[in-house]
C-alpha cells in the first residue's frame, strides 16, 4: 500500500510492504496415519480442536496482513460450532469474509458439513470490501475477491478435474483482465500435471508467480507437486516469498511480502 506524507511542504509517496499468506488446513482435520482410520478418509469427519489451536498461533507469529484460507469450515458438526475462519480471525486482530465453496442451490450447499465447506479471507482492520463470484463449471465454484486501495486479490480454489480446471482459468482470466487494479490470483489450482496447465493463464492475463524457484507444497510432509500459487502482475513488487515447513495440513503455507508499485 502506499501513502502520502508532507514534510516541508513537500509530498512524498510512501510503500508499504504488505505480507500475504495462502493456506488450504484441510478444514483443520490433521493429517498423517490417524487421518485414515478406521476408514481411509475418516478424518474429514473429525474436527481438531489443536490443530485449529496450532494453525492460529502458526498465523499469528507470521503476523500477515492479509490471509486467504482454502478448506475452511464455517460451523458444521465436525468444527463443533466454531467458524474456523472467525476464530483464526479473532486470533489474528483481523475480519473475515467467508462463503461457501459450492454453487448456490446445488445438492452440495444443501448437505450437512459440506454446506460449511469454503474459503475465506482474513484481513487487518484497514482492508476491506470483498465481493463473491462463482465459476460456471466443477463443483468447487466460489471466487473470492478482496479490493484493497491500490490492488485486487482473488482467492481460488480450482476442480479436481482437468477440463473444469480450464475452463476456470476462462473465467477467472475475464475478472482479471475485467480489473482496473494491479491483480493478485491465489489459491489452491490443483495442477497434478505441472504448471505447465496455467501457463497460458498467465500469459493472457499478465501475471507471473511469485514461487520463481517452484518450491513444492504438497503433500506437506514430503512436498512434490506445486499446487498453491500466488499469481501477481506487473506492478506488483514481490520482495520476499517461502514455503514454510509446517504439516498442520496436507498442505504447505505459502508467505508472499509484495508491494504495490505507483502508476508512473
Amino acid at each position: 500500500m502506499t501513502f502520502l506524507i508532507s514534510v516541508a511542504g513537500r509530498q512524498w509517496r510512501i510503500q508499504c510492504l504488505m505480507r500475504l499468506v495462502v493456506y488450504n488446513i484441510r478444514y483443520a482435520t490433521g493429517t498423517g496415519k490417524a487421518f485414515h482410520l478406521p476408514l481411509p478418509g475418516a478424518g474429514y469427519l473429525r474436527g481438531n480442536p489443536a490443530v485449529l489451536d496450532g494453525i492460529a498461533e502458526f498465523l499469528r507469529e507470521l503476523k500477515p496482513d492479509l490471509v486467504g484460507l482454502i478448506e475452511v469450515d464455517a460451523g458444521s458438526l465436525r468444527a463443533k460450532r466454531v467458524n474456523q475462519a472467525d476464530y483464526i480471525a479473532d486470533r489474528l486482530g483481523h475480519y473475515s469474509a467467508y462463503a461457501c465453496k459450492y454453487a448456490v442451490g446445488s445438492l452440495n450447499s444443501r448437505m450437512p458439513i459440506i454446506n460449511k465447506q469454503g474459503n475465506a479471507f482474513l484481513a487487518s482492520p484497514r482492508v476491506h470490501g470483498e465481493r463473491f463470484h462463482f465459476f460456471d463449471t466443477g463443483i468447487k465454484r466460489l471466487i473470492i475477491e478482496l479490493e484493497l486501495e491500490e490492488c485486487a486479490v482473488f482467492l481460488v480454489h480450482l476442480s479436481l478435474k482437468y477440463r473444469h480446471r480450464q475452463e476456470q482459468l476462462r473465467h477467472l482470466h475475464r475478472l482479471v483482465k475485467a480489473s482496473t487494479k494491479p491483480v493478485i490470483v491465489a489459491g489452491d489450482f490443483n495442477t497434478f500435471w505441472g504448471d505447465a496447465e496455467i501457463y497460458l493463464f498467465t500469459q493472457a492475463a499478465g501475471l507471473r508467480s511469485a514461487n520463481v524457484t517452484g518450491l513444492p507444497s504438497y503433500p506437506s510432509r514430503e512436498p512434490r507437486w506445486e499446487l498453491d500459487f500466488i499469481l501477481v502482475s506487473e506492478q506488483i513488487e514481490v520482495t520476499g516469498f517461502e514455503v514454510p515447513e509446517v504439516d498442520w495440513s496436507d498442505h504447505r503455507p505459502l508467505v508472499c511480502d509484495f508491494t504495490v508499485r505507483p502508476p508512473v
